[in-house]
Parts: structure tokens; sequence; C-alpha cells
């Protein structure tokens, strides 16, 4: 789960990071007090949508000559005017997509002179198996093309879960992004801040980028990304309060309510599958006789047929599947739940594309015998090769 920039810095400030005064508005008419409320006299203006690239992002209905989704005004009268320009309009950039995001909610930020930039994000290393500080002097660049051309830029600092962020974690960090006072004592503090922060609220990713340094010599977190862990969310409920449905595809929306693990993705064969590896098999599968997956849909182990039901319509209410592979092994998983399941979707929905259902496993003989007896027009395949090669042409012909 992600939340906006000004959520995550809300909740950095309650760790006791150094992070601006701002406020979030969702209405042009908003800005002019919002601004008021701040030290002054530069402010920033900030699109808040769940995307990077925000700074160099184009809005779609004001042409190629538009600023960006991240503005300076020196004045109220230009926070307002900046509102009026971003708010309800269209923001591409190069995490969106072409489709772009509707912004519909900005926040306006105390400025800041800034001496230095800095990168710092915190991840799970599943590599090493714990958490790892990631840093760099290169900040406000984008990480990956840091990592790509100067990679000696980049320093790793893994942290042991029992001892936490020990002195020469610190000093690490503090060298590796040539830190002098006041800036090198404060970092000794904000890693552990934030560290607990991560630890605490079950993060998946914090990112601040830029960190910077002030003419002042400390240190301000000047931008915060931040996801959770999904499956740790049911111990955070102010957490789950922070979600913004809007920013959300609504057939994900729809998969989070009967926990489904639903990813929606740009290619127009729908898949419904048991188990994320052979739900990874079977995308793979797909592209290698030449099509796409449309999405990533693993129902789980112990699925009810309602579930599986509701899988189905999820999948059938994309406009771009052109048609659908069900690949069931059944383990926990019985294959004849998954069959009336699907019969039960196909039956509420109907069915205006091809169907692919391969089924292995428990209970396969009396799934595969639903199926048959159904009436309704759905191939069967053999196995995961068989299934593949059959909707690849069926889409095709």
């Amino acid at each position: 789960m992600n939340i906006h920039e000004y959520q995550a810095k809300e909740l950095l400030k309650s760790f006791g990071a150094p992070v601006a005064d701002g406020v979030a508005i969702t209405s042009a008419d908003e800005a002019a007090d919002a601004a008021q409320t701040l030290p002054g006299p530069l402010y920033v203006v900030k699109s808040q949508i769940h995307a990077g690239g925000r700074g160099k992002g184009k809005f779609r209905e004001l042409g190629a000559d538009a600023k960006g989704g991240v503005r300076l005004a020196r004045s109220v009268e230009e926070v307002e005017a900046h509102a009026r320009e971003m708010l309800g309009h269209t923001l591409v950039t190069n995490q969106t997509g072409p489709a772009g995001k509707q912004v519909n909610r900005l926040y306006i930020e105390d400025g800041a002179d800034i001496a230095r930039e800095l990168y710092l994000s915190i991840l799970v290393d599943r590599a090493k198996g714990g958490v790892a500080f990631v840093v760099s002097t290169e900040g406000g660049m984008d990480i990956e093309a840091v990592a790509h051309d100067t990679p000696d830029k980049i320093v790793t600092v893994n942290i042991d879960a029992a001892a936490g962020v020990t002195d020469p974690d610190v000093a690490k960090l503090q060298d590796a992004l040539g830190l002098e006072e006041p800036a090198r004592g404060e970092m000794a503090t904000l890693a552990r801040q934030l560290y607990e922060a991560f630890t605490q609220k079950d993060m998946s990713l914090l990112e601040i980028n830029p960190l910077i340094v002030m003419q002042s010599g400390h240190l301000r977190v000047l931008d915060a990304k931040v996801s959770f862990d999904g499956n740790a969310l049911f111990r955070h409920d102010d957490i789950v309060a922070l979600r913004d449905l809007s920013e959300e595809d609504d057939k994900e929306i729809e998969a989070s309510k009967y926990d489904l693990a639903y990813v929606a993705l740009d290619g127009n064969i729908g898949c419904m599958v048991n188990g994320a590896g052979l739900a990874m098999a079977t995308m793979d599968i797909i592209k290698l006789y030449g099509a796409e997956p449309a999405n990533f849909l693993d129902v789980g182990g112990g699925a009810s047929k309602e579930k599986v039901a509701a899988a189905f319509k999820i999948i059938t209410a994309d406009p771009n599947v052109q048609g659908i592979l069900v690949n069931i092994f059944g383990g926990i998983m019985r294959c004849d739940v998954i069959a009336e399941g699907v019969v039960a979707a196909v039956k509420e929905v109907g069915l205006k594309v091809p169907l692919v259902v391969r089924l292995e496993g428990t209970n396969v003989d009396q799934g595969k015998a639903i199926l048959n007896e159904s009436g309704l027009d759905i191939t069967s395949a053999d196995d995961l090769d068989d299934a593949a090669q059959k909707i690849v042409a069926s889409v095709a012909s």
C-alpha cells in the first residue's frame, strides 16, 4: 500500500524527523489560506499522486511548455495561480505511463535554501534477509540512472535486526554522504528515527529523495515516498486510514475486498491462477508464445467458490481482456471448487471471449466433469504449454 508525500511526512514527523511545515489542499480556493499559514516567502506547490517524477512531468491539458507537477512560488498569489492550473488536470510522468494521473490534491510546503541534495532509502534486502539503508550523494536524481551510470556512488549499509542501527552503521552513512557538522551529528539521530518508523510501521520501502543539507548546515526531509507491506496492514488501522482509493485501479480495489492478489497489467490475456510462482510461470509462457498477460491474479490456496467467481468477474471487467486462461494445480485448492466458481461467474456475467482452462491435482476429474457438463464454451487443456498455445491462438484468430 502506498501513501501520499504529505502523509509520509506527517508520519515521519511523528518519529521526530526534520520536515518542513506544509498544508494539503483539495481546492484552489484553499491555496491562499494555506500559504499564509507558512513562513514564506518561498513556497513549493507539489502535486500529490502515487507516482514519481512529478517535477519533470507535464500536464496533458496544458501543452508541452507547461511547468511540471512540482513548482516554486514566491508569493501567495503565485501559489494560488499554480493551484488553479494544477488541480483537476492530468499529470504524466515517467512512472504514470501515458495515461497519467489526475491531480486531486496539492501539498503547499515552506521552501528551503538547499546547499546539497542527497539520496536515502530504507528497504528490505532479501538477499541478506534484513533491512538495509541505501544512500548516495547524488540526490534529486533517478536512483536507477545513478545505479546504471555511476554505481560507485551508491552505498548499501545492512542493519543487524538484533542490534538495530549501531554507531558503526551511522558512521558508514555519515561518511558515504560526506556529511559535516551539524548535519553529521543529525544523521545519527535521523537514521535511528527512520529505522524505527520503518520497522514499527511494517514499511516495505522508505525513500527520501532528496534529503537535503540546507545552507544552515542542517538536514531536512524534502521529499518522502513510503510503501507498506500489505500483509501487515491488519496491525495498523492508522495506516489503512491513509489509503487513497482514487489512486488505485478499480479492479485492484475490488480484488482487495476478497483478499485476492491482483495486479492489473497492459496485456490482453486475463489469468486466474493459484500460487504466485505458478502465476508468474503462466505469465511467462503467455509471453513466450507472443501474447501479453492482462493481469497477475493469485486466488490463493484455500479459495471458496464465491472467491473464484469474484476473481473471474474482475478479469472480465477489464476491457482489454480478449481471452482468459485459468491455470489451477490443485493441492489445498480443489479443482472442483475452481470449476464451480468459474461456471457460476460465467453464468452471471456471460462469456464474450475465449476461455481455456487447465486443471490438475485434487479432484481434477470432478472439476473437468463440472466444466464439461456446464454447456459453456470452454476449451480444456492437458498441461500449461497446451493451455498457453490454445489461448494465444484463440486471441490471434
